[in-house]
């Protein structure tokens, strides 16, 4: 087989959101999210796919010196670099094997700038995930059968030298799972009470707002929970939020919690997870934890010091890393490093993410060890982003997914009449019509449902035409902000 690389054009759609995002003194009003239209030729037959995602480059980048302004046009930059070397990319006989030399084409320009390896190759996987919705539409394949047989070519020795020659089936589940609790993430500034919310900020939009009104509205049982790392913020929100889950329907629950690199140090971290874990006003939350995701600062995560650490703590909760799965083989070195796993997120690679759960899977086989494979993306949503997330994480067996771009947008409100009708036809399981006539997620018993989407061809029914939307070139960047 031969596959190369015809046409990338870039397209941008600028969406409204149910209530602004504040980053210092610039707020945002809009999401803006960026489209990728590909066509490539295999076996000199041509196939078209695509990708969405978000431009939103606050998570890859963390730098202060930069203005917000700036950040995009970073993160545009790396994304308009991914298109340049994907056009230049010689014929390959897998898509695995053009992802992987695409990765490596974007590597060695980024040496030579100051982009974090969490930004180049969100540009990378923006592609990469164009390339498999574009092979998985001409050959009608869905993502899971993809893998399974083979047909991507996906080689993990490349990645990690002890699955030379394995199979990737051998580790994954036989069957994709079809349906997943949504994980509803609860950040730092999120309302928890209906009575947190003044007049002025109440939305009254036909969707909850305060964490109690999901609970009683979508029945939600699984919960991520943002930590500052200021010992007595955290606690008294802990405590609040522990109230909250306890007076739900609900007999069980589950909650993970999330850093974001806000502890200066692992012993700093270890020192305030235990006395969070000794105070019994925060045992509804404490004792409900499945896992703690990337405490650390990218350069803290992984190195000797913390691999003394937490390889010594007995008693440690399950720890993963996330921003700090900034290379193939990020999650190997964190294993070294006494982690229990990471987080999958298609930003950060849809073939790195399989090849991670994978590896994950057979050290918990050598083992018997308490691994973890997450699946996360706080922000996901429709037409296209969800459901390429969805068919990977379903791929991998997940049972619980963050999952609350919905709360941040009205539906799909944001979208025309018309493409709203048709994602309400093509995935009638995963979206609903809302009573006041929007498409919206269905969450039901705090759960959803993606059969169309484990079907379809890299998890999507329906064809979408990105030249509606803006071209990148005539799109700017302060048109997302007040």
């Amino acid at each position: 087989m031969e596959i190369e690389v015809v046409r990338a054009d870039q397209y941008v759609r600028n969406n409204d959101t149910r209530m602004p995002f504040h980053f210092g003194n610039v707020v945002a009003t809009e999401g803006a999210h960026h489209f990728l239209d590909l066509e490539i030729a295999v076996d000199g037959e041509r196939a078209t796919g695509g990708s969405m995602v978000g431009i939103a480059p606050m998570w890859f980048l963390k730098d202060p010196d930069l203005s917000l302004v700036e950040q995009n046009e970073h993160l545009l930059e790396v994304f308009t670099a991914a298109c340049d070397h994907a056009r230049d990319l010689e014929p390959a006989p897998t898509v695995f094997d053009l992802w992987y030399d695409l990765y490596e084409r974007q590597r060695r320009w980024a040496a030579d700038t100051e982009h974090p390896p969490l930004l180049w190759g969100y540009g990378v996987s923006m592609v990469e995930q164009a390339f498999v919705d574009a092979f998985c539409r001409h050959r009608q394949l869905t993502f899971a059968d993809g893998i399974r047989s083979g047909a991507f070519g996906v080689d993990p020795g490349r990645i990690y030298p002890e699955l030379e020659g394995e199979s990737l089936s051998a580790y994954l589940p036989e069957n994709p799972t079809r349906e997943a609790a949504v994980r509803h993430t609860v950040g730092l500034a999120d309302p928890l009470r209906r009575d947190d919310i003044d007049a002025t900020n109440r939305l009254e939009d036909g969707l909850p707002q305060a964490l109690e009104e999901y609970v009683e509205r979508d029945g939600i049982t699984h919960f991520k929970i943002k930590l500052s790392a200021d010992e007595e913020r955290d606690a008294d929100r802990l405590a609040r939020i522990g109230a909250v889950l306890e007076e739900g329907a609900h007999d069980t629950y589950l909650c993970t919690l999330d850093a974001n690199e806000q502890y200066e140090s692992v012993r700093v971290f270890k020192e305030q997870w235990e006395r969070h874990a000794d105070d019994p006003a925060l045992a509804a939350v404490v004792d409900h934890v499945a896992y703690v995701e990337q405490p650390l600062p990218r350069e803290q995560a992984l190195t000797d010091e913390t691999r003394v650490v937490l390889s010594g703590w007995s008693d440690s909760p399950p720890i993963i890393i996330d921003e700090s799965d900034d290379r193939l083989d990020s999650a190997g070195r964190a294993l070294e490093c006494g982690y229990a796993g990471t987080s999958h997120k298609n930003c950060k690679g849809i073939f790195k993410g399989v090849v991670n759960a994978c590896l994950i899977e057979k050290r918990r086989r050598e083992t018997d060890g308490d691994y973890v494979m997450s699946g996360e993306d706080l922000t996901t949503i429709g037409p296209v982003e969800l459901l390429h997330d969805l068919a990977v994480m379903g791929t991998l067996g997940l049972d619980h997914i963050e999952r609350n771009g919905h709360h941040y947008y009205r539906g799909l409100s944001f979208l025309p009449e018309d493409l709203q009708e048709t994602l309400l036809e093509a995935h009638s399981d995963l979206y609903e019509r809302h009573e006041d006539g929007f498409a919206a997620l269905d969450v039901t018993d705090g759960r959803m449902q993606f059969d169309s989407v484990i079907d379809a061809p890299f998890g999507r029914r329906f064809e979408l035409d990105p030249t509606r939307f803006t071209p990148l070139e005539a799109w700017e960047v302060e048109s997302m902000y007040e």
